[in-house]
């Protein structure tokens, strides 16, 4: 992606003079990471209502991936975009500073739904007499001893169902600052660091632990690889690997992942399907792991963004097009409308179960929720535009378009 010289004075020309190339160039805005963001962010709220016929128009019926990969590359490409500069201005010790802010912004973000969102679970149950409800959340433990869960959910080794992506945003950020200064200096060093964490994770099963027991739902360490991939092509990679990205062969190679991919799933749902998959192909594909990023799911969403970086240019008209706008403007948004998502996701969940299960009431449900995300994501960059006319407005502004601040 084409890059845009940060000017900011003269510690800015000494900066440049003294650093590599990657460690100065910031990447221009690309609309295409709040559009693919948002809908990320719509993909995740129908995917978490489990009886939900809309939720067949996302990623995780069509191929490996789903919305969860999509979310992670751009959290970590959006960070690097964020941040990377602070680092070329400030220097290490205030861009750490940043981020370090962002983490406690998440983490307060999280331990506020995980209260409101057990609460809301936790009531349901109780007042229809449910408590399927609260098991299927995973909340019973919550319940049974809530003082030993609650200071688990603290050290966030204890949550609900639903609630495992924003955890392992946060201990991505932990990190981050440690690999941005990597991917400044020695970009090829960071993403191969990155790969070798990966492949030990997987080779010693290495992941954090949870409460009562086990260990997290999406392991980090494994995540990480995604999450640093994203920031290597914000600050390195993208711009660079364009035309190898454009060749027809590396397209056409991707085009006939995604269709293999394609096949392997819908042989999942159409069982008669399952006797084209020869045995020797089944036994080295399966499982397809989501907790530890398998690799089949990593390669199906390089494939992904191969095929939409060649098809979907920066200037697709239909970025510019109002059906375009609401989608944006969750992605803007990000963090608020995740957790917001959370929230109805199961209240859809409990209307669907309680009240009807219908396909009109599916459908309704579905078009409440994305309308309400899109009604909250826009009333919220007003609010940000009305408050931001003061000093500093613009930058603070530039922050959240690229992804709720990171």
């Amino acid at each position: 992606m084409n890059g845009n010289q940060v000017n900011s004075g003269q510690s800015m020309v000494d900066a440049r003079q003294s650093l590599p190339m990657t460690a100065w160039v910031k990447p221009a805005r690309d609309v295409r990471l709040d559009f693919f963001r948002g809908l990320a962010l719509w993909f995740i709220f129908l995917d978490h209502m489990p009886i939900n016929i809309v939720n067949w128009f996302t990623l995780r019926n069509y191929g490996f991936s789903d919305a969860a990969e999509l979310f992670v590359f751009i959290s970590g490409y959006t960070a690097a975009f964020v941040f990377g500069p602070v680092m070329v201005e400030r220097g290490f010790v205030v861009a750490a500073a940043r981020i370090l802010k962002r983490v406690w912004q998440l983490y307060v973000a999280h331990i506020f739904l995980f209260i409101i969102f057990v609460a809301e679970i936790a009531h349901v149950a109780h007042t229809f007499a449910n408590p399927l409800f609260a098991e299927e959340m995973n909340i019973l433990e919550f319940l049974q001893q809530p003082h030993e869960t609650l200071f688990q959910a603290i050290l966030l080794k204890f949550k609900p169902s639903n609630m495992d992506i924003l955890p392992v945003y946060i201990v991505l950020l932990i990190g981050f600052p440690a690999v941005l200064y990597l991917l400044r200096r020695a970009p090829t060093t960071a993403l191969m660091g990155s790969a070798a964490l990966y492949t030990l994770s997987h080779a010693f099963s290495w992941n954090l632990p949870a409460y009562p027991s086990g260990d997290w739902v999406i392991n980090p360490l494994c995540w990480q690889l995604i999450f640093v991939f994203g920031a290597w092509c914000a600050l390195y990679g993208a711009e660079r690997m364009a035309n190898v990205v454009r060749s027809p062969v590396v397209v056409g190679i991707a085009t006939a992942y995604l269709v293999f991919a394609f096949a392997i799933v819908i042989s999942w749902y159409v069982p008669s399907l399952e006797l084209y998959v020869p045995g020797p192909l089944a036994d080295l594909i399966y499982p397809i792991d989501k907790s530890n990023l398998d690799v089949l799911r990593f390669m199906h969403f390089i494939a992904l963004a191969i095929v939409t970086v060649r098809f979907v240019p920066r200037d697709w008209g239909v970025l510019k097009s109002p059906l375009a706008r609401p989608v944006i403007l969750c992605g803007e948004n990000s963090l608020e409308i995740f957790c917001l998502g959370v929230f109805l996701s199961f209240i859809g969940h409990f209307f669907l179960v309680e009240i009807s299960g219908s396909i009109a009431m599916q459908v309704l449900i579905s078009a409440l929720g994305i309308a309400l995300m899109s009604a909250t994501a826009a009333l919220m960059t007003w609010y940000k535009v009305t408050e931001g006319r003061g000093t500093g407005a613009r930058h603070r502004l530039d922050a959240d378009i690229a992804g709720g601040a990171a």
